[in-house]
């Protein structure tokens, strides 16, 4: 995977991680609600979920997410509360030292 590739020629562990997240089974991989992300996350924070974000709840300030998926009712919310979605591969070549980088699930 194109991720586990890119965390050994930086020598970051973030993205070793959520690649070795991704590569497992599909029915073990995370998921999670809006409600949890707001809850565990502040203003303008840089978010990876290595799995699934699905529309349960709300979010209420504007953040950065980058997930494996997202359900169609997820992206709308995120996109109405002002938040911004980014593919992972794409926030790893923004970011290869993955600072600021909080991962949930």
């Amino acid at each position: 995977m194109e991720l586990k590739k890119r965390s050994s020629e930086q020598d970051v562990n973030i993205w070793k991680r959520v690649a070795v997240d991704l590569e497992k089974p599909t029915r073990q991989r995370r998921v999670v609600n809006l409600s949890s992300i707001s809850r565990h996350t502040k203003e303008n924070e840089i978010i990876v979920i290595p799995g699934k974000v699905l529309g349960a709840g709300d979010l209420s300030h504007k953040i950065t997410i980058s997930a494996f998926q997202f359900s169609d009712g997820a992206k709308e919310k995120i996109e109405k509360a002002g938040s911004k979605i980014v593919p992972l591969l794409e926030l790893s070549k923004e970011n290869p030292s993955g600072k600021g980088i909080k991962i949930i699930g």
